[in-house]
């Protein structure tokens, strides 16, 4: 049985490549019936897009995928705590369960709209959470 842990790495190799692509580290999947139906990650430098933020881009797919908007019996995994247009997005989608591992104190839903999730969607945070706060502090070291 494939668990959180599984995924999250999965969602790091996601961050991965945004890194690899000079954006902001943040990767997404989207996982339903333990099973991995859509993949995202942060495009906003390549797309010239401020809305191409790695959840956006997994819930578009993942919504594609299912042939419905609706992600309740999915799971989505994210790397950072999504900021509040994702956690909209999130909530709109109806999602099942949110899991994130690091924290964004700066600009994490939690910080704006602590009650943005849709009352149904259960939250887990900190899975891998020194993994991805590590790729995170290593970017913006890079840019300094």
């Amino acid at each position: 049985m494939l668990d959180d842990t599984y995924f999250m790495k999965q969602a790091l190799m996601e961050a991965q490549k945004a890194f690899d692509k000079d954006e902001v580290p943040v990767g997404a999947v989207v996982v339903c019936k333990e099973r991995i139906i859509a993949r995202g990650y942060n495009l906003t430098e390549t797309l010239n897009d401020v809305t191409a933020h790695a959840e956006m881009q997994a819930i578009t797919a993942a919504a594609n995928v299912l042939g419905g908007k609706y992600l309740n019996e999915c799971t989505i995994y994210v790397t950072v705590e999504p900021c509040v247009m994702c956690a909209g997005a999130i909530a709109w989608a109806q999602t099942g369960k949110l899991v994130y591992g690091a924290d964004d104190e700066k600009r994490g839903y939690q910080r704006y709209a602590p009650t943005a999730m849709h009352p149904k969607t259960i939250v887990k945070k900190g899975v891998l959470q020194e993994e991805c706060a590590a790729l995170m502090k290593l970017f913006f070291k890079k840019k300094r």
